[in-house]
């Protein structure tokens, strides 16, 4: 639409929205189409951004190396070393000013109140959570520091799983990049597949966790891990609308099923064990297993953290491209501001160890809930487990060697054999 046009100021009203910058495909191609101003624009012409950032690596922070200059109005009166810090010089000059000669005063008003009050604020922070809250409202894009997101999905291996086997060992490497799943992470973060894979067994054993929908917009969310040697294997995870209704608990039923889980468990913190007496008489009638409700004490963003570093940073857990695809579809009915929160990978990269730091967390809690259920069995090495098997093959070729010499060494007599 811009071609042919010339001007001598073009005012950028909000380019960057949560529907073309989601991903880092889409950010890329946002940042090449906006160079377009540039042909349109006259000698000594002005371009002019106004916007929210939607993610921490915005195209406005990408601008700032093409020159361009940036004043930032947050809601709230940051604390002037925050203003130093997140800012960096770039806070509106008036707000800059009240803060340094009246901080105490101003600290934490709202910016402009008659827009946002301090309660509108406070409610609006519940509802984003902290993170979300620092980038839409706070304009706080620094929360992109990579020591702050301790899950990165370029720990992950991305490999299809069968339903029933899966290699013996599996090889990491960062060779084999994957660029056709929609990427919602961290800029610079990507899907890798396993350099190489090595024999096929069947599964040790399966389970498929579930996080019973609270209330408002919460889902039900599920996993279904697998381990095998120590890796543990995603084919299934996601979230269900629908809470208690007969359709969801049947659904899960039927994953339970297909995934021959050896074990069901439910997060029972939220309606005292409700959701497991519901779902009982359809597992049942459909699939027959144990089922176990898991209570938890600890601080959540905490549990998460810890029970899943370790097992990424060692390049054990492998998820499905289908998962990842799935995850990025389920949600595109939401709106896309929305949309993002929901997301297994966008909780996965966006979590930090501070309390509140997800407006909705239930997909990464449920996959959580499932490998810490393996995690004790992890320390079984691979290598060993394969070595273990390696002379279990070879003391039964001996077995059978000895029994076929003892069998050729008996020979008949007129008396019997000897």
């Amino acid at each position: 639409q811009l071609t042919g046009s010339r001007a001598d100021i073009i005012i950028a009203d909000d380019v960057e929205v949560p529907n073309n910058s989601m991903t880092q495909m889409m950010r890329e191609k946002l940042g090449e189409t906006v160079k377009e101003f540039d042909a349109v624009l006259k000698p000594d012409g002005k371009i002019i951004y106004l916007g929210t950032p939607q993610n921490e690596m915005s195209l406005y922070n990408a601008l700032l190396a093409r020159g361009y200059e940036m004043r930032v109005w947050p809601a709230r009166y940051p604390t002037l070393e925050r203003a130093e810090k997140a800012y960096g010089g770039k806070l509106a000059p008036t707000l800059y000013e009240s803060l340094q000669t009246n901080l105490e005063a101003v600290y934490g008003l709202p910016t402009d109140p008659k827009r946002f009050t301090d309660e509108d604020l406070l409610e609006r922070e519940l509802s984003y959570g902290r993170s979300g809250f620092a980038l839409q409202f706070m304009l706080d894009t620094s929360l992109s520091d990579q020591d702050k997101y301790p899950l990165k999905i370029s720990d992950l291996m991305i490999y299809s799983c069968d339903k029933d086997t899966a290699p013996e060992k599996m090889v990491y490497g960062i060779f084999k990049q994957i660029n056709e799943l929609p990427n919602v992470a961290l800029a610079g973060d990507r899907f890798y597949a396993p350099e190489d894979t090595v024999g096929r067994l069947e599964y040790s054993g399966s389970v498929l966790a579930i996080d019973p929908s609270g209330r408002g917009s919460d889902e039900t969310a599920y996993a279904v891990v697998k381990m095998l040697n120590g890796f543990l294997h995603v084919p299934a995870a996601g979230g269900i609308a629908g809470g208690y209704s007969d359709e969801t608990l049947k659904s899960l039923a039927h994953l339970a099923k297909d995934h021959k889980v050896n074990a069901v468990l439910v997060e029972s913190n939220f309606g005292d064990g409700m959701f497991t007496e519901l779902l009982k008489p359809h597992m049942q009638k459909i699939y027959p297993v144990s089922m176990e409700e898991v209570r938890h004490t600890k601080q959540k963003e905490a549990r998460i953290i810890d029970t899943l570093e370790p097992v990424m940073n060692q390049h054990r857990l492998v998820i499905d491209p289908k998962v990842i695809q799935k995850d990025y579809d389920t949600v595109q009915h939401l709106p896309p501001e929305k949309a993002m929160r929901y997301m297994l990978i966008y909780q996965m990269t966006r979590i930090t160890r501070q309390r509140g730091a997800l407006a909705h967390d239930d997909r990464l809690d449920v996959l959580a809930m499932a490998v810490q259920y393996w995690v004790d069995q992890m320390a079984a090495d691979v290598d060993s487990a394969m070595q273990e098997r390696k002379n279990e093959l070879l003391d039964a070729e001996l077995d059978k060697f000895m029994s076929g010499i003892n069998t050729s060494s008996m020979r008949p007599s007129h008396s019997g054999w000897f």
